[in-house]
């Protein structure tokens, strides 16, 4: 199960780093004019970039406290925030009507619903 674990965490860690970096780095200018994150239209610059930086601070969460020893509860609790993102992620997404982009928040739902579960369940 610690393997299971490990995977997903890292799997998601690969994936909210790569999307809050670009949430942060990439000029909201930029983001809105390409059709693939033309969502960023309907929030201010600082909404997406606070986006951003709650996925890089989820990221590092899932990895860095499990991989040090230190803080181990971090982990399920960075878990438990990123699915708080993906659920408002997907309520975004409906009321855009974007439904092509359920499944994804789905699936990144669910992995980190598993990494919450599963390191709350070894935690102490």
């Amino acid at each position: 199960m610690n393997v299971a674990l490990w995977v997903v965490a890292v799997v998601l860690a690969v994936v909210y780093l790569g999307a809050g970096l670009m949430k942060v780095a990439v000029p909201y200018d930029k983001l809105i004019e390409n059709p693939r994150t033309a969502w960023a239209r309907d929030l201010s610059a600082r909404s997406v970039r606070a986006i951003g930086t709650a996925e890089l601070l989820g990221a590092i969460g899932l990895i860095l406290p499990q991989a040090t020893g230190i803080a181990e509860v971090l982990t399920p609790l960075a878990a438990t925030g990123l699915a708080i993102v993906q659920v408002g992620a997907m309520v975004f997404h409906v009321r855009r009507k974007e439904f092509q982009m359920l499944p994804v928040n789905v699936v990144l739902l669910a992995l980190a619903v598993f990494v919450a579960i599963g390191r709350f369940a070894s935690w102490g």
